[in-house]
C-alpha cells in the first residue's frame, strides 16, 4: 500500500504579522494534484495542523474544503490526521462524526476506560488497500499532554506515562493484525536526536524532560510518521522513523529546509522506500545581512525592481539583518527608502550590536526579541533579575505544569 505523510501545516500562522493564507493555499492545491496522480491509500497529517488553538475561520475553512475536495478526487482515500502540540484536541476531534463519513479519522487526545485501561480501540484504525481489504493498522498518537498520561493508574512520571501508552498501544495493534498487516504509528512529539529549527518550533519540554528515544517504537512498527520538528529528518538513522517535516518555511530560520511530503510504499509488513516529494515553494523567505548598515544598503540595493505584472502575493518576505555599534534613529527610514519599488515585502529589522551579540528588532538597543525565547526562558530570566539567583530545577518543574494546564485551558473551543 502506499501512504502519503506529511505534517507541521500550521494554518492559521502569520509571519512577523503577515498572513500566510496565500502559501498554504497554494501548498493545498498541489498537495490535492499529489494524491490525484500518486492515488495513496491513505494520508497521514501528524499534527499542528492549525498554528494555534484558536485558529482564524479561514484556516478551518481551508482544512475543510481539503477534506472534502481530497475525497471527492480520491474516495477511497483515508485521511488520518492528528492534533499537534499548537492544536487544541477537542477542537481537532469536534466535527469527527462528519469527516468519517469523508473517510478521515480526527485524533486530538487519549482517553482511558472506567477501569483504568487505555481506550486503545479508538486509536487503532484500520488502512484498507486498493482492494478495500485491511492492509494495515494505524497507531494515531496525538501530542500526549501530561494530564492524560499521568495520574492515578500512570503516576507522575511524564516519560514514563508516555512509554505505558506507547507499549499498551502497540500490544492492542499486535493483538489486532491479522499476518501480512502492517502496523504504521502516527505521533506528535520530540525524538531524542532530533534537530531543531531556530525559532519556529514551541518547546515541548515538561520540566527538563523533553526528547523521547526512538525504542518506544518497537520492530513490529513497519513505519512511523513523525509531526513537530520542521527539518525534515530520519530519527537515529532509521528510514522507517521520519519527519516529513513543514511543507512551507516558518521561519527566516528555515530558509534552506528541503520542505516535502513523504511518499511511503508498503508491501504487507514490509516497508519497501520512503520517497521525499519536494513541495515547490509559492513565496521565498528572503534574508539580506548580517552586515553593517552601509553594506546591507548596498545589497537592498541590488535587488530586483517591482514587475508590474507579477504578482504581488508571490514577492518575497524580506528580513534585514544589521550590525550596529550604537543606535541609529533612522534607521528603518533609511532601509525602507532603500527597498522603494523594489520586490520583496519587508517583514522585519532585526538588529544586532556590537560588544554583547543580542538581536533586538529595529532600534531597540540592548533588546532581546522575545519571539525567539520560549516560555521557560523568559520565566528563567524573569527569576533571575527578581531574586539574583538561577532558578532551581524543581520550580522549572512546576512552572512547566502549570504552563500546561493554562494552555489546556485556553484549548477549549
Amino acid at each position: 500500500m502506499r501512504l502519503l505523510h506529511t505534517s507541521d501545516w500550521h494554518l492559521g500562522q502569520n509571519l512577523h504579522g503577515q498572513d500566510r493564507d496565500y502559501e498554504h493555499s497554494c501548498f493545498l492545491d498541489w498537495l490535492l494534484g499529489q494524491l490525484g496522480s500518486r492515488k495513496p491509500d491513505a494520508l497521514l497529517i501528524a499534527g499542528d495542523i492549525f498554528d494555534t488553538v484558536n485558529p482564524p475561520l479561514k484556516a478551518q475553512e481551508r482544512l475543510y474544503d481539503f477534506i472534502v475536495n481530497a475525497h471527492e478526487r480520491l474516495p477511497q482515500l483515508t485521511i488520518v490526521m492528528i492534533a499537534g502540540n499548537h492544536d487544541s484536541g477537542s477542537r481537532i476531534e469536534l466535527p469527527a462524526p462528519l469527516m468519517r463519513r469523508l473517510r478521515t479519522h480526527a485524533l486530538g487526545r487519549v482517553l482511558w476506560l472506567d477501569d483504568g485501561q487505555l481506550d486503545a480501540d479508538r486509536l487503532l484504525l484500520p488502512l484498507p488497500g486498493a482492494e478495500g481489504e485491511i492492509a494495515a493498522w494505524c497507531l494515531a498518537l496525538p501530542f500526549l499532554r501530561p494530564a492524560e498520561v499521568t495520574g492515578a493508574t500512570l503516576g507522575s512520571d511524564y516519560l514514563r506515562g508516555i512509554g505505558q501508552v506507547h507499549e499498551w498501544l502497540i500490544e492492542a495493534a499486535n493483538a489486532k493484525r491479522q499476518p501480512g498487516q502492517a502496523l504504521v504509528a502516527i505521533s506528535h512529539a520530540h525524538m531524542a536526536g532530533g534537530s531543531v529549527s531556530e525559532d519556529s518550533e514551541r518547546s515541548l519540554i515538561i520540566g527538563t524532560a523533553e526528547a523521547l528515544p526512538a525504542s518506544l517504537f518497537g520492530p513490529s512498527i513497519s513505519y512511523v510518521a513523525l509531526g513537530h520538528l520542521h527539518k525534515p529528518q530520519k530519527v537515529n538513522g532509521e528510514t522507517r522513523i521520519r519527519y516529513s517535516g513543514s511543507p512551507i518555511p516558518l521561519s527566516f530560520s528555515e530558509i534552506a529546509y528541503p520542505h516535502q511530503v513523504l511518499d511511503v510504499l508498503l508491501d504487507g509488513e514490509q516497508l519497501v522506500s520512503v520517497d521525499s516529494v519536494p513541495v515547490p515553494r509559492a513565496v521565498h523567505l528572503q534574508r539580506v545581512g548580517p552586515a553593517v548598515l552601509d553594506t546591507v544598503i548596498e545589497q537592498l540595493a541590488g535587488l530586483p525592481n517591482v514587475d508590474l505584472l507579477a504578482d504581488v502575493l508571490r514577492q518575497p518576505w524580506l528580513e534585514v539583518r544589521v550590525r550596529l555599534d550604537e543606535p541609529q534613529p533612522e534607521l528603518r527610514q533609511r532601509i525602507e527608502e532603500a527597498l522603494r519599488g523594489k520586490a520583496v515585502r519587508l517583514v522585519r529589522i532585526a538588529v544586532e550590536y556590537a560588544g554583547n551579540g543580542s538581536v533586538a528588532d529595529d532600534s531597540s538597543a540592548g533588546l532581546v526579541d522575545l519571539d525567539q525565547l520560549n516560555p521557560q526562558e523568559l520565566f528563567r530570566r524573569a527569576w533571575l533579575d527578581n531574586y539574583g539567583s538561577e532558578v532551581d530545577e524543581q520550580t522549572l518543574d512546576d512552572f512547566a505544569v502549570l504552563l500546561q494546564e493554562v494552555q489546556l485551558e485556553g484549548e477549549q473551543p
